[in-house]
């Protein structure tokens, strides 16, 4: 065992590597569904580091593997979400501004527990950006107190408090909610006949019932066309409507409009297709469903969203990501314009090409090396100038 702990020390990208693959494997590990994930690389390294200590050994990492390692981060990070911020901004600007202010006020109190505790101003930076799980802000700390060491003590002791007090609170407040499974219900595909005589429109319709139905094509009368169903059509008696939804709220959609009908709508390809597209254009991503103007566009709809493993009704208001996969439902001859508009690609979802990563990494790292001097400088203060 010295002697494994003795080659770690001296081939840190052995134990680089090392820490990131043994460290995924605990993540994956679940006990009652609740499971660390990259956190578990995190707490793996204190561990090793603690054992070689324990030993006599100091493991650590060269300053340039971790710096290189967080601008992978930060870069995938911006790469993932680059296409939702700006829409994000103006989408939820109230919920950011409170959350920045929630976030001052927990600095605030960091600076004051931390004087009362005696700590120095690089530990308690580095302790305030472990506890909001904050990797790029501990990068800050470390260069802007000049102190590699306090920040990231700091970091590795609140880190592990930060993950484990969210894991908490997500499980007490999953069981308040009095549900062992927070999965969606199945989606299910239903015709029905309509048989009320009040001629009420989809929106209302939709509206009645929490938007957790959709409705996705329609037909007036025995022999008409049938077109995709928007939200201004208005159900008249015998019409045929595609109802998209939970079962238990489909069933109740039935039951309120009329009967569910031998005919199919959804298996006459005459007039609408069906497809599944991947979203991958950046114009299409980080908008409602109702944004992206559709039917006006295309005459079409979407009547689903898979994320992930989970298939979603696509309400006016569902906020599409990069790879949701939607059901658009649409005249077979605008099929093509559509997966053009929404890239259907997930090729471009996952890879990142060399000029892509190389020229991104440059220009980020020669951003962050610009100084910006805000308040005092070196000369009349000691510190440095922020970055």
């Amino acid at each position: 065992m010295p002697n494994v702990v003795l080659s770690a020390a001296q081939q840190p990208v052995l134990l680089l590597f090392f820490l990131l693959g043994a460290g995924s494997l605990v993540g994956h590990l679940k006990v009652k569904g609740v499971g660390l994930g990259a956190a578990a690389v995190l707490f793996l390294a204190i561990a090793v580091s603690a054992f070689g200590a324990h030993r006599g050994v100091d493991l650590e990492l060269p300053e340039e593997l971790g710096t290189l390692g967080l601008a992978l981060f930060t870069f995938s990070v911006g790469i993932v979400s680059g296409a939702t911020f700006f829409s994000s901004l103006r989408r939820s600007l109230r919920l950011l501004a409170a959350m920045v202010a929630v976030l001052a006020l927990g600095a605030a109190v960091a600076v004051v527990v931390g004087g009362w505790l005696d700590l120095s101003p690089a530990v308690v930076a580095g302790a305030f950006a472990g506890a909001v799980t904050n990797t790029p802000a501990l990068a800050a700390a470390r260069e802007a107190a000049g102190d590699p060491d306090g920040p990231t003590v700091g970091y590795a002791v609140t880190y592990l408090y930060g993950v484990i007090g969210m894991l908490v609170v997500v499980t007490f407040a999953l069981r308040r909610s009095g549900s062992d499974d927070d999965a969606p219900p199945a989606l299910v595909n239903r015709t029905v006949r309509v048989e009320v005589g009040s001629e009420p429109s989809i929106r209302e319709v939709e509206a009645r019932h929490g938007d957790r139905v959709t409705f996705s094509r329609l037909r007036h009368g025995e022999n008409a066309p049938v077109h995709t169903a928007g939200d201004t059509d208005t159900l008249l008696r015998d019409d045929l409507v595609t109802v998209v939804g939970p079962l238990c709220d489909v069933q109740a959609v039935t039951e309120e409009l009329g009967h569910a009908s031998s005919h199919h709508l959804e298996a006459d390809r005459s007039y609408l297709d069906l497809r599944r597209i991947t979203i991958s254009n950046a114009r299409a991503a980080g908008r409602t469903v109702a944004e992206l103007r559709l039917n006006e566009r295309f005459g079409a709809t979407v009547s689903r969203v898979r994320r992930g493993d989970v298939d979603m009704v696509a309400t006016d208001d569902f906020h599409l990501q990069l790879g949701d996969r939607v059901r658009v439902v649409g005249p077979p001859e605008r099929m093509t314009e559509i997966s053009a508009f929404f890239g259907d690609s997930a090729r471009g979802l996952s890879d990142i090409t060399p000029v892509v990563l190389g020229l991104g990494v440059a220009l980020g790292v020669v951003i962050g090396a610009t100084t910006f001097p805000v308040g005092s400088t070196r000369s009349r203060s000691g510190r440095r100038p922020v970055r």
